[in-house]
């Protein structure tokens, strides 16, 4: 008999929240009504910890999160119990390719974001997905090694993908680089990935990985679809996610983690099982 489900570690944009970001009322309840029978939930992203937290309020989770794909793992009072930050040499070397690319940057340190180009026309969405306001600003040398995360943002798909390769080619090896959009490349420290963050959340939460769930949708989801117990992509979720996933479900518009729960999950549960609940 596989191992029961005790931890559901949702990715959150493109999985748990629709398109405009916002929460449907679907996904609120079987996320509430998978609680109440002894499953802790939490949550995984690429998001700040502010653009999380009124998520895991309006969801009543009460343990551990991991923001920046894993690198910040954060109480839910915002406490921060860890965080990985990038090395400021790596940082300044993929900033220096940006502009190579004609890929615009976002910042994210010191708990703000800084762009050089605040009206980019993705920004108004990750306003709503950080809790952020873009702030102006053309040097990031002055931040040193207090960044969080880089994301790459363009439109030109190419010119991305090249972006992607040559950031990995020079600082692969000591960095997280991973598409959390079709239309941004995110870099973190190398331990900021969601196979370490899922890994601190299982810890955190005294279980072992074959005991946790994982819901995701992009291909920065795909270290913790390697190590939890039992993995779902979301219907839209490009092919490659899709095969890395034990189960599909459907898709984020559609209240794919509902589905995801009510499916695949809640026969993996059992509230009796003597490992007991995750606190």
């Amino acid at each position: 008999m596989s191992t029961a489900i005790r931890l559901l570690v949702s990715d959150i944009d493109g999985t748990l929240v629709r398109g405009d970001k916002t929460l449907s009322d679907v996904n609120r309840a079987a996320i509430q009504a998978l609680e109440a029978d002894g499953v802790a939930v939490t949550l995984i992203s690429s998001r700040p910890p502010g653009g999380m937290r009124w998520l895991a309020e309006t969801l009543g989770i009460a343990g551990p999160m991991a923001a920046f794909n894993g690198g910040t793992v954060f109480d839910a009072d915002g406490t921060i119990r860890f965080a990985y930050r990038l090395v400021a040499d790596d940082a300044a070397a993929a900033l220096s390719l940006t502009g190579r690319y004609g890929v615009t940057p976002w910042v994210f340190a010191d708990g703000a974001w800084f762009t050089p180009d605040p009206g980019n026309w993705h920004s108004e969405r990750e306003r709503r997905a950080s809790c952020l306001d873009p702030v102006l600003r053309t040097d990031f040398a002055e931040l040193d090694a207090r960044v969080d995360k880089i994301v790459g943002v363009s439109d030109d798909s190419d010119a991305l993908a090249r972006f992607e390769t040559e950031v990995g080619n020079l600082i692969g090896p000591r960095a997280a680089i991973a598409r959390s959009h079709p239309y941004c490349v995110d870099i973190t420290h190398r331990l900021a990935n969601k196979g370490d963050g899922i890994t601190a959340l299982a810890t955190a939460g005294g279980l072992d990985l074959a005991q946790v769930a994982a819901l995701g949708d992009m291909t920065n989801d795909l270290p913790m679809f390697a190590r939890a117990g039992f993995s779902v992509a979301m219907g839209q979720a490009p092919a490659d996610v899709q095969a890395a996933a034990n189960a599909v479900a459907a898709a984020n518009e559609q209240d794919g983690v509902a589905d995801a729960i009510e499916r695949f999950i809640r026969p993996r549960i059992n509230i009796n099982d003597p490992g007991g609940r995750c606190p």
